[in-house]
């Protein structure tokens, strides 16, 4: 149970990255295939039964989210004046949340056409648009005082925060602190062929998370950033199928060793299916985190494990499952949970995302997910 003594809500910045997400919905019953080669061939109409359109990015994704969870929540990203524009301003505006979005002229809004082929992992075909141009200037024009946390999503695919060894990700991040919020991120993965993939990661993050108190990003993308041998030794043991179904902790516990040791005070790598490896500073770290979050820091301090992911009814899509876990997992620490409450519930809101296509259609609330838990919920086998 959350802490009963809170009585307003802590407000919640979520920036970044944002887009429309366009997902054609494949037929009840359309068979699992092994790789998208069996099902799209050049030539070949393939029947679909429907199309999801939402707001996607972790704008969309966590910000919304944390919004129907009970979070105060302002989101601060950019779209263009074009017809996808449009149609993201309208999605925000259902749920009272576009006050703080810029529509830039002349600028394209970004959109991700999500491919969920029964069987297999998603496939994104993605035009980043004006998230590129996201920038310091754009946090600058809305007013900080007041909020306790500025989550920011997945730089890797906004290019104004990569370039020239991710300055202005430094200076965006380091005027946040300095504002005196707490400051959450989460990455993207990114095409090793393009200009994000040919950055220079390790530099990067080096400037960026001694800023960062909550590091969520996914086991591959982090892997693949600082470790890039060890990210292709685990796509050869993958054989072409999902890296997270091949890991141990053993593999996972020297990256997470290095996130901290560049700054992060708490540490959650999203491993998809099988779950959740957290690690958290020690109790000067978290007695920092408290004054700004009131979190118990004897609570939050030198945690170190794996959570199991939670069986779900079905799997739909997992559009949206790792920025669903965040948004648990921020608004239940901010809500005065436990550190073990809060893993748990971050757990479970993904197991819940997957059962619907859109990532916010699965959405429970905390109390919710806490009768579920409590009543037994199943689950998974968690890693190898």
């Amino acid at each position: 149970m959350g802490n009963t003594e809170v009585t307003k809500k802590k407000k919640v910045i979520v920036a970044g990255h944002s887009c429309v997400d366009i997902t054609p919905i494949f037929p009840p019953g359309t068979k699992k295939v092994a790789n998208p080669g069996e099902l799209l061939t050049p030539g070949r109409l393939v029947q679909m039964e429907g199309v999801d359109i939402n707001g996607g990015g972790a704008v969309s994704n966590t910000g919304i989210a944390m919004k129907l969870l009970g979070a105060d929540v302002s989101l601060l990203t950019r779209t263009g004046t074009d017809t996808f524009g449009k149609v993201l301003k309208d999605i925000y505006a259902d749920f009272g949340v576009a006050d703080s979005v810029a529509s830039v002229e002349g600028e394209r809004t970004s959109y991700t056409a999500v491919i969920a082929m029964p069987g297999i992992d998603r496939i994104f075909l993605h035009d980043p648009g004006c998230n590129n141009t996201f920038s310091l200037e754009d946090v600058k024009r809305v007013e900080l005082t007041g909020a306790s946390l500025f989550h920011f999503g997945y730089p890797p695919i906004m290019e104004r925060m990569y370039v020239k060894d991710g300055a202005e990700l430094v200076e965006l991040l380091k005027y946040v602190k300095s504002q005196g919020l707490a400051v959450s991120m989460d990455m993207a993965m990114v095409d090793p062929t393009s200009k994000a993939g040919q950055a220079d990661w390790m530099k990067i993050l080096t400037g960026a998370l001694p800023y960062v108190d909550f590091f969520v990003p996914s086991v591959e993308e982090i892997c693949f950033m600082l470790d890039r041998p060890r990210y292709e030794e685990w796509s050869e043991r993958a054989a072409g199928g999902e890296i997270v179904n091949v890991l141990r902790r053993e593999d996972i516990a020297p990256l997470a060793e290095k996130c901290m040791e560049l700054g992060v005070g708490v540490l959650l790598l999203k491993c998809g299916a099988p779950g959740l490896y957290y690690k958290t500073g020690p109790a000067a770290r978290m007695e920092k985190l408290h004054d700004l979050t009131g979190i118990d820091a004897s609570d939050w301090a030198d945690r170190e494990g794996f959570e199991d992911s939670y069986v779900p009814e079905k799997v739909l899509s997992g559009t949206g499952a790792g920025d669903t876990t965040i948004a648990a997992f921020l608004t239940a620490m901010l809500e005065g949970y436990s550190f073990e409450r809060c893993i748990q519930l971050a757990a479970a809101e993904g197991a819940s995302c997957v059962e619907a296509y859109g990532a916010l259609e699965g959405i429970r609330s905390l109390d919710e997910l806490e009768r579920r838990i409590d009543s037994g919920w199943a689950k998974g086998k968690g890693l190898k």
